[in-house]
């Protein structure tokens, strides 16, 4: 079926985004094999269409593995993925293991399990990577994915740190490239509707009302609904780091810091107010509604 005018402009929109970061951070280069981790979710379905147009248009040539990770958890619809894979032309690769049992085992009963389940995972992501000769891993996280890490860090780990849109992977083998960082989530969400992708929710661990990532996530739709364009102006702020107003003696060496005897153009900026842009001048999303004429 043809797409929609409004899913058209919305697949258009995505694109340029995602371009936009895989140039921005150098992240596909000529002659790349990259594996797309594909979970089933929205985010890792859109992450994988978009590539694969990207593929068609781009001017290096790199190489698609999907990879699918069955984790036999009960009910688990192991044959959507690969039938789906199959039927679009997608070259992929499905890796069978139980880490439903490894986790439900280790886990005490009402414990959150993602951050042992993350890990099972990571370990048999780059072990396939290496296998089927993949120097780059794609991941689906988003713009809204990286916000929600950095407020996870700094309210429950002490941390000023976030989510990178490219990293190198802890045996330094493999790199990894969230080719989606710019892109937030209900756009995600209304192409995933719109192209029908066929989804598979993460029920490994069942609902956990306690997860802290979730906490976070309520705060900033909130905030979102209450102040629009909050989400983007954090993202901005990622990229806008200024070392000597933190306190990061790594980062910034104060202790060598002497007076110059000279004010610098702009004033001090020690002690001048910051200059904040006023509320709402922000670039809101573009809000697109799939229609159901497609």
């Amino acid at each position: 079926m043809q797409a929609s005018q409004t899913l058209q402009r919305l697949e258009k929109w995505l694109l340029r985004k995602t371009g936009k970061a895989i140039a921005d951070y150098n992240m596909i280069a000529d002659g790349d094999t990259v594996l797309v981790c594909v979970s089933g979710g929205k985010d890792s379905q859109t992450l994988l269409s978009l590539l694969r147009l990207l593929q068609r248009r781009a001017p290096v040539k790199f190489r698609l593995i999907a990879m699918n990770l069955d984790q036999k958890q009960p009910g688990f619809p192991a044959e959507t993925l690969p039938a789906w894979f199959t039927q679009n032309g997608v070259e992929f690769r499905i890796v069978e293991a139980d880490t439903y049992s490894v986790v439900k085992e280790k886990i005490p009963e009402g414990k959150t399990t993602c951050s042992l389940c993350s890990r099972l995972r990571r370990g048999i992501i780059y072990r396939t990577a290496k296998e089927l000769g993949a120097n780059k891993i794609a991941l689906g996280h988003h713009r809204d994915d990286m916000v929600h890490t950095l407020f996870l860090n700094l309210l429950f780990g002490g941390k000023l740190k976030a989510m990178p849109p490219k990293l190198v992977t802890d045996d330094g083998a493999h790199i990894v490239i969230r080719p989606l960082a710019y892109c937030a989530e209900n756009d995600i969400a209304r192409y995933a509707k719109g192209m029908e992708f066929p989804i598979i929710p993460c029920n490994l661990c069942g609902s956990q009302n306690n997860l802290q990532r979730q906490k976070i996530r309520e705060m900033m739709q909130d905030w979102d609904r209450r102040f629009p364009g909050r989400t983007e102006a954090v993202f901005t702020a990622l990229q806008n780091v200024v070392p000597s107003h933190l306190a990061d003696n790594a980062l910034f060496d104060f202790r060598a810091l002497k007076r110059e005897g000279q004010i610098g153009d702009e004033g001090d900026p020690l002690f001048d107010p910051p200059e904040l842009p006023p509320v709402g001048s922000f670039p809101l999303p573009v809000r697109f509604e799939i229609q159901a004429d497609y």
